[in-house]
């Protein structure tokens, strides 16, 4: 319900918005948040060529193509005057994002197919997991913990297993493997909830811990820093680390609380324990490499993992080949129906998905989200916050909605104020510290019909803040 207002709040409120732009005389054209595609500059005026001042009509005459572009810079274009069918139009500025139906064609194109093809992929192998036996085997053996964590899983539940597999692949900046894993836990979790349009609390806690997204390698901030040519590419690999690993123990005491989870029980605490043991004993590690060596470990270890995943879902498959043969199954047909699941989760979710991408590219292009960043920025700035954060609050403030779109802007405030800037380091940690929450409820909750994510869309947003604040924090006491 919380999450249907919302939707509905900021696709009416850019409606009106635009209307008001339009009637104004602020805004010239509605076409570009309906056509336009990102980074296409934007119609400011249209005009006679006797209207336009002299010195621009004599340069529009002589001008190749007829075409004037004054003070062209390619971060940031400025005024072009385009003289056709007798008309002079005039551009100004660049699209942030692309329109309602350029959004409508690449959500399919870019987002759902590849989607399709990791759901495929992955559920087949989790089917694999199952018939084998190997989810039971991973169930039993962390029930002790989960139990505690999830009251309500009744003990060696397969959704352990596969709640598991997700936080691993989030852990090592797997994405692509991260939403199959956590798209099968939340079905399995679905067979447990008594009412199924409303969300459980063991889902709720899932989804929350999930979108802390703890994160030990992020293998693309780092890309997007080395293709930026940062003294060190991996120098925010730490405070991304501690930044989203404040965010996963928040959400799980915000949840826990709200759901009466017993804190003191000594199976959590041993568990919590030896995950903070683990980062550590790898950081300290990593921190004894060289920069190639940084580089090297950073981007292969995720990859390894990956790859012994799949060597393990197959060599157990094979081994206990029997499993397959008492279900007059084989092991590739196993994999064949999984992948076949897969699919018909990917269809299933693509309106969800579609649906509030359209409503986040309509909200971003109508320029209402603009003026609210730049409102708070300029409230932050004057209670005394640092022009080095205000610079970054676009990221923070966009993360939440889209992940494409909080990237833009973490590769902006790189290019004009350097990768090895505050700004530059602190955007970085602000989009690897956080997850898409609108979309991630969008996709989670739509695969399996639930309408009343409760008090789901609130804790992740609080979870967001405490990041954002969190990442101030860490950004400043290491740079």
């Amino acid at each position: 319900m919380v999450l249907s207002r919302f939707w509905l709040a900021i696709f009416v409120s850019s409606i009106v918005f635009v209307v008001f732009s339009l009637v104004t005389s602020n805004s010239y054209s509605v076409d570009f948040i309906l056509n336009g595609k990102k980074d296409d500059p934007i119609l400011i005026a249209e005009k006679y060529l006797h209207q336009v001042p002299k010195s621009v009509k004599d340069s529009i005459q002589k001008a190749p193509e007829q075409t004037m572009i004054i003070d062209r810079d390619t971060l940031n274009p400025d005024t072009t005057y385009v003289y056709k069918s007798k008309t002079v139009k005039i551009y100004s500025g660049v699209q942030k994002s692309d329109g309602l139906l350029p959004t409508c064609k690449n959500s399919l194109m870019d987002l759902i197919l590849p989607l399709i093809a990791y759901l495929a992929f992955f559920c087949g192998l989790m089917e694999l997991l199952i018939v084998s036996g190997a989810s039971e085997k991973l169930a039993k053996i962390l029930s002790p913990v989960f139990a505690k964590v999830f009251p309500s899983i009744p003990k060696n539940h397969e959704s352990i297993s596969y709640m598991t597999l997700n936080f691993a692949a989030n852990f090592l900046g797997l994405d692509s493997a991260a939403t199959p894993f956590g798209l099968k836990a939340m079905q399995s979790l679905q067979e447990l909830n008594p009412e199924k349009d409303r969300a459980s609390d063991a889902q709720i806690m899932f989804m929350c811990l999930h979108a802390a997204g703890l994160t030990l390698i992020p293998t693309s901030i780092i890309g997007y820093r080395a293709a930026e040519n940062a003294s060190n590419p991996a120098d925010v690999m730490l405070p991304c680390i501690i930044t989203s690993f404040i965010g996963t123990i928040a959400a799980f005491i915000i949840v826990g609380i709200r759901q009466k989870v017993n804190f003191r029980s000594a199976s959590l605490i041993v568990a919590l324990m030896a995950v903070i043991g683990a980062i550590v004993g790898l950081l300290f590690y990593i921190n004894r490499l060289d920069l190639i060596g940084k580089n090297a470990f950073t981007s292969n270890l995720s990859g390894l993992m990956l790859v012994a995943i799949i060597g393990f879902t197959l060599v157990f498959s094979f081994l206990h080949e029997k499993k397959f043969v008492e279900k007059n199954t084989t092991i590739f047909d196993s994999f064949v129906t999984g992948a076949n699941n897969g699919l018909q989760t990917g269809v299933k979710i693509f309106p969800y998905v579609l649906g509030m991408l359209v409503a986040i590219s309509f909200f971003r292009n109508s320029g209402l989200f603009e003026i609210i960043s730049n409102g708070l920025s300029f409230v932050f700035s004057n209670i005394g916050v640092s022009k080095q954060i205000t610079d970054s609050l676009p990221v923070a403030m966009l993360r939440p909605f889209s992940s494409g779109g909080s990237r833009g802007f973490m590769i902006d405030s790189m290019r004009n104020f350097g990768p090895d800037s505050f700004t530059g380091r602190l955007s970085c940690i602000f989009q690897c510290s956080a997850e898409t929450t609108f979309y991630v409820i969008a996709v989670y909750f739509g695969s399996i019909n639930v309408k009343n994510t409760r008090y789901t869309l609130s804790t992740m947003l609080l979870v967001d803040l405490i990041c954002v604040v969190a990442a101030i924090f860490v950004a400043s006491w290491f740079f």
